[in-house]
């Protein structure tokens, strides 16, 4: 096995002992980039990755990412370098600033590789809407189950072994949900605990900065490194930074609600069954397992009330690609010609089609039964979410109804399956708290995970119980170069 195989722990140790170099391990994770054939990167930073690495001789033994090579997906800010959000409008836009948390990892010494594919301009959860093309699943050869999206280029990066983390952003699933199909651990924080200056927005009162790892460790390592106060973001908490490496390892007496109706919707019955031992492994161990009603026609309401908020958030914060201000140009006479050409050759057909569902959501005739309507249906569920919480130490159940779907699978989009299983995380983003997705088992060969999700700004706790449950599951450090045997 290779240093790159290892978790940030211990490649950290090998460095400083000097059995590794930063350079060999961006050589190593450059070379693996490039005989990857998952379509998972926008481009890679050969050159510049070498020559930072080269520059790191002496490691820094209190720096744990200190050399540590990483990916980042498109939609971050990386000065000097071109940043398309995988969309043909920004085909040639390069930043002139770094967003905050490239700009953290750089004073870690992390060294980025490459920038990594997701669904144009982070619209969509299926990796197959980027201007490059379909992002393809490390788990099948074939190259018919899909990796989930819209950071699937980070999910596939790390779940292949290129690097042992990658940054995604998650607006209501984005990271969670392929670290479900990619058999990762996927975070999201609490809304407001990571700066998200220099992030791409889609729907800023939903998105948030997130990040894929091989185990729990390694993903509250770098929490730690990317918290803080910016005062480029003036959403960031002022909230003091802190240590989040699990330490309690214990679930016993820990009160864990499971939605019944989420789960009860589960169709597939390998899913469901070895979530059912989950359970009961947890309750061997302590756990006091309820199963709460959370109300259904509130979870139905989930996927509506997030397609008209992110899309009306979405059609305003990208006004500004009009082939002026931003977005390359297409010609015409007027103003009005400018942008209408920019848009119709930059834009695919789904982007133009949450557009006008964003529009139509604002149009004044439209906004108080649509846009305000969906606000107070989120007030409302983020409420019933908080209820739960109060009395309990977190909410438990499967990332995902199944594993990862065929490329050409369709769903009924009406089914309870599609509505409240398959939707269920953006419950995460409307409330703003922290969750986290760790893998379970396998199903057919193809990795499966579940979700825990605390109280804002409880990370520690979530970790804890997260990595709690890592040595339940056994499959701590999961990649495709890393096979485990699943317990669940």
């Amino acid at each position: 096995m290779s240093y790159l195989d290892l978790s940030i722990r211990e490649i950290h140790q090998a460095l400083v002992e000097k059995k590794t170099t930063p350079l060999e391990l961006a050589k190593e994770a450059l070379e693996r980039a490039k005989a990857n054939n998952d379509n998972a990167f926008e481009m890679l930073l050969e050159e510049e990755a070498i020559l930072e690495a080269s520059k790191l001789v002496e490691p820094e033994e209190d720096n744990l990412l200190w050399g540590i090579p990483y990916c980042l997906k498109d939609n971050f800010s990386t000065k000097g370098f071109e940043t398309t959000a995988s969309s043909n409008v920004l085909n040639g836009y390069v930043p002139l600033f770094d967003a905050t948390v490239v700009s953290k990892l750089k004073e870690k010494k992390c060294v980025l590789i490459g920038k990594t594919t997701l669904d144009e301009l982070a619209m969509g959860g299926t990796g197959t809407t980027g201007h490059k093309g379909i992002t393809f699943n490390p788990y099948d050869p074939s190259h018919t189950h899909m990796v989930g999206g819209s950071s699937c280029g980070s999910a596939a990066v790390v779940a292949a072994g290129i690097v042992p983390f990658a940054l995604g952003s998650d607006t209501g699933d984005s990271v969670r949900k392929p670290a479900s199909y990619a058999g990762l651990v996927g975070m999201k924080p609490t809304w407001g605990r990571i700066s998200r200056y220099g992030l791409f927005p889609f729907a800023p009162s939903l998105d948030h900065v997130g990040f894929f790892t091989r185990d729990v460790e390694d993903s509250a390592i770098l929490l730690e490194a990317l918290s803080g106060r910016d005062d480029m973001d003036s959403t960031s908490s002022f909230r003091p930074v802190d240590s989040y490496l699990p330490k309690e390892k214990s679930l016993k007496g820990k009160r864990i609600a499971v939605l019944s109706e989420i789960v009860d919707a589960i169709s597939n019955k390998e899913v469901r069954a070895s979530f059912d031992r989950a359970v009961k492994a947890m309750e061997d161990e302590g756990a006091i397992i309820d199963y709460v009603k959370f109300g259904l026609q509130d979870l139905e309401a989930i996927y509506a009330t997030y397609i008209v908020i992110s899309c009306a958030e979405a059609t305003s914060n990208d006004a500004n690609l009009d082939g002026i201000k931003f977005g390359a140009y297409h010609g015409g006479k007027t103003y009005r010609e400018v942008m209408s050409n920019a848009r119709t050759e930059g834009f695919s057909h789904l982007i133009k089609r949450r557009f006008i569902i964003g529009s139509f959501a604002l149009m004044r005739e439209n906004v108080d039964v649509l846009f305000t309507r969906a606000q107070k249906v989120r007030a409302k569920i983020t409420a019933r979410v908080n209820e739960i919480l109060k009395d309990h130490d977190t909410i438990f159940l499967p990332a995902a109804p199944s594993p990862a779907p065929l490329l050409s699978a369709s769903s009924d989009a009406l089914s309870d399956e599609y509505l409240i299983a398959d939707n269920h995380l953006a419950l995460g983003n409307f409330a703003g708290l922290p969750s986290v997705t760790v893998p379970l088992s396998f199903v057919d060969g193809l990795p499966i995970g579940v979700n825990f999700m605390c109280r804002a700004f409880e990370e520690k706790e979530l970790y804890n119980l997260a990595s709690a449950f890592e040595k339940i599951s056994g499959l701590a450090g999961l990649s495709t170069v890393s096979p485990k045997e699943a317990r669940l």
